[in-house]
């Protein structure tokens, strides 16, 4: 007997190529760009047999990485207050309509934690894996690695979604129309 997978969502990337917006695609390589390197940073620090180190840092990490990734695509609490107000609610309705949780919100590591324990059995995995010499370390920075780009690829889709259903103009840098 064979089970029906999910359908996987489509990728940040896919969504930012589906508007055909420059902007959006090239703000997405820059996150992704940025996400990788702080997942990576996340995986040192599962790899250390510390438990509860890499919560702490996985934490850090995210709270500066969100607002960061926000900031590329003209959301974050900054530029959505400085947006007028009619723009501005539309950014907030399209926030609540698409459930982007994170998008304009003041990050702190509360959130984040909030945020994490919805991969909690991942987590619970990547702390027990701890305590195997080595193969334990390598499976929990796989883990530390893997959990950090799933929740930064599923705040650049919403992102993506809030941008291009908002109509943001992406901060200065970026290709335009």
């Amino acid at each position: 007997m064979k089970f029906a997978r999910k359908p996987r969502p489509p990728s940040a990337l896919q969504l930012a190529m589906d508007t055909g917006n420059p902007a959006l695609i090239e703000a997405v390589e820059q996150s992704r760009k940025l996400l990788h390197r702080k997942a990576l940073t996340a995986a040192l620090a599962s790899a250390t047999p510390i438990p509860g180190l890499d919560m702490a840092v996985d934490a850090a990490l995210l709270s500066r990485l969100i607002p960061q990734i926000s900031t590329n695509f003209g959301l974050s609490d900054d530029q959505i207050a400085r947006l007028s107000p009619a723009k501005r609610d539309k950014v907030q309705n399209t926030v609540n309509m698409l459930g982007g949780v994170l998008i304009g919100k003041l990050i702190t590591k509360d959130v984040i934690l909030r945020a994490a324990k919805a991969l909690g059995m991942r987590l619970t995995a990547q702390q027990a894996s701890k305590y195997v010499p080595i193969a334990g370390q390598a499976v929990a920075a796989a883990l530390g690695y893997a959990t950090l780009r799933y929740l930064g690829e599923q705040h650049l889709r919403d992102c993506v979604r809030v941008a291009h259903e908002a109509g943001i103009v992406l901060p200065i840098g970026y290709a335009r129309d």
